[in-house]
């Protein structure tokens, strides 16, 4: 599997000892790719689904949580306050969404649920140091809160990408109108979406196709 690589922006590192202790907080392709992250069924399912219901725009990132048969059990959108790439801050920002929609699944001995997460940036589909970062969040993040990591997924101008996996489609992007939840294969309602500002909205299940 071939990846691309983009260095994040000049000056997005403070100081040498800075950038070292942050890039400990990054996963880089190679690293995330053997670590066993389970592979979704139908991605395109869940992107679409994941983009109908909460309409990312630039730099937005959705952290949903799936059940075995990958039907939406909650999920939160937010907008990452602007800091350096760091998985640190990431993996915080990713627990307190998943607190706020889901109670932990710490009691029991193997995650039953998985987490993904779909992040919307600029440039193109390549890895980013920013990816890696987001990447660490997440795996901590699931560890923390009972849960197995789950599928890390970019949405560019150029379409979707499952880091790691090599598997993306060109629709949904980041131009992309809103969808329609029908379009997602949705039902059974869900008692209620929580977003970022703490309002809530009647929610959607999609089912896996």
């Amino acid at each position: 599997m071939t990846f691309g690589f983009a260095s994040t922006a000049p000056g997005s590192f403070a100081s040498p000892a800075g950038s070292a202790s942050r890039l400990a907080r990054v996963l880089e392709p190679a690293e995330w790719a053997s670590a066993g992250i389970p592979l979704l069924r139908d991605p395109r399912d869940v992107v679409t689904g994941l983009h109908a219901r909460h309409r990312p725009g630039p730099a937005t990132a959705v952290v949903a949580v799936l059940d075995h048969d990958e039907r939406l059990i909650a999920s939160a959108s937010f907008t990452p306050r602007p800091i350096v790439a760091d998985g640190w801050d990431f993996r915080n920002a990713l627990l307190a969404h998943l607190r706020r929609v889901l109670p932990h699944d710490l009691r029991r001995r193997t995650p039953v649920r998985t987490a993904v997460l779909l992040y919307c940036r600029a440039g193109d589909a390549h890895w980013t140091e920013e990816d890696g970062a987001w990447m660490w969040g997440l795996r901590d993040a699931c560890t923390l809160h009972g849960l197995r990591c789950g599928a890390y997924i970019t949405l560019t101008g150029e379409g979707w990408q499952v880091m790691g996996e090599g598997r993306g489609g060109r629709s949904p992007h980041t131009g992309s109108p809103p969808g329609d939840l029908s379009d997602a294969g949705a039902q059974d309602a869900l008692p209620t979406l929580r977003r970022a500002s703490g309002a809530t909205e009647p929610l959607r299940r999609a089912a896996a196709r």
